[in-house]
């Protein structure tokens, strides 16, 4: 059994042989929930009694596109109120949102390509696509026509990263 931190979250992890791993928590509240990820790819969401926390009342079982939808309805809105937060202890940092359109000249190349960063001191901080948030992109990362860029910098550089994947 291990713990780690997730933010201001204590996380027991717990291997469990010949299924695959669990990870728990208990809320503020004092409920505790976990998830038990299986060696299949399978995820059962898990909710213990509020007056046993060693008994799961609730299970919940997740295939993979139901676990992807779950990470994206918590975790995108999470993405936006952190950049909120960082532009206001930041002054004059703005992100900046935009599509890699069909005509783009980095659409179906790497990311790298681009050289966002050397180029106008802004950084891609996250692609989304088809509902899926890639946070923190390398370089490798392919860009595809219809993906949406997040975008981190001045109002100048922003804009700059606009213009260049647009026309390259």
């Amino acid at each position: 059994m291990g713990m780690r931190r997730i933010g201001a979250v204590e996380v027991e992890q717990t291997a469990l042989p010949g299924i695959g791993l669990r990870h728990e928590f208990t809320t503020r509240s004092g409920r505790r929930i976990g998830i038990i990820s299986h060696r299949t790819g399978r995820r059962d969401l898990v909710i213990y009694d509020k007056d046993d926390p060693d008994r799961a009342c609730e299970v919940v079982k997740l295939n993979d596109e139901e676990a992807d939808a779950l990470v994206e309805l918590l975790g995108a809105p999470r993405i936006v109120q952190r950049l909120n937060a960082l532009h206001e202890e930041v002054e004059g940092l703005v992100s900046l949102q935009f599509p890699i359109v069909a005509g783009s000249p980095y659409a179906g190349r790497p990311m790298g390509d681009a050289r966002v960063r050397s180029r106008t001191g802004a950084s891609i901080v996250a692609v989304v696509r088809s509902g899926q948030v890639a946070a923190s992109p390398a370089p490798d990362f392919r860009l595809e026509a219809g993906d949406i860029v997040v975008v981190v910098g001045s109002p100048e550089s922003t804009s700059a990263v606009a213009d260049i994947v647009a026309h390259g």
